[in-house]
């Protein structure tokens, strides 16, 4: 199984994407204590951070923000995924709890305000990879509710496998069809820097807080613009 952002790379020379593959999950159905109170420690300090502040003159939204522009995004109903957590700790809307797992890499991303993305790797086909959109694309947007195809647009970077796309706009919104459950045994997590940020730190974070809260163990490949095709590491 491969990781391949080839076809953007060129366009993005900043873009560098950590996959973390977890691996022996026992993911908690609900939210721990513990991670609950450390959800709640970091968004008291996105607060101190940021608080007063355009979310434009945040480094990590603004770079995504750029990104966006420059594949024609422009409406502003369709934000990176780390700038809706940011927005809305900002704002004293404390993180919904999902589950064990989806609670931990939601918490790292708020945190290095960085985008992560999951998916349960059982429902994943063949490779994956960072592209524009192709003609024959499907999604089914995780929000909707129904399984009703809405397919990315033409110039659309999107994350995908073999047989569907799993994010639309980037990491604007995931597919319902490989959506980590408590039953995930595998997941396959992005984590996604585009200029700026501390992408290690991010990761360590991560694999930290899943052998923590969901009992995994984890291993790490990155594809950058200098090596934009790379087999995974599997636990």
């Amino acid at each position: 199984m491969r990781i391949d952002i080839s076809d953007i790379a060129a366009d993005f020379p900043d873009f560098c994407v950590a996959v973390v593959v977890a691996g022996g999950l026992s993911i908690p159905e609900t939210r721990p204590a513990s991670l609950h109170d450390l959800i709640g420690e970091r968004e008291a300090d996105v607060m101190r951070r940021w608080a007063g502040m355009e979310l434009s003159a945040i480094p990590g939204i603004a770079a995504w923000r750029r990104a966006y522009r420059a594949f024609g995004i422009r409406k502003t109903s369709y934000r990176s995924s780390v700038e809706r957590l940011v927005k809305n700790a900002l704002a004293g809307r404390p993180l919904p709890p999902i589950n064990g797992f989806v609670d931990s890499y939601n918490a790292v991303s708020l945190s290095h305000v960085l985008p992560l993305g999951a998916d349960d790797l059982d429902k994943v086909v063949g490779d994956v990879a960072f592209r524009y959109s192709r003609p024959g694309d499907t999604f089914l947007d995780m929000a909707s509710g129904q399984e009703t195809n809405d397919p990315p647009k033409p110039g659309e970077v999107v994350y995908s496998d073999a047989a569907k796309v799993l994010c639309r706009r980037w990491n604007w919104r995931q597919d319902q069809r490989s959506l980590v459950s408590p039953g995930t045994r595998r997941a396959i997590v992005t984590v996604q820097a585009n200029g700026w940020g501390d992408l290690d730190a991010a990761v360590t974070d991560l694999v930290h807080l899943i052998e923590v809260s969901c009992g995994g163990r984890a291993t790490v490949t990155r594809a950058s613009a200098t090596q934009p095709s790379v087999d995974l590491r599997m636990p």
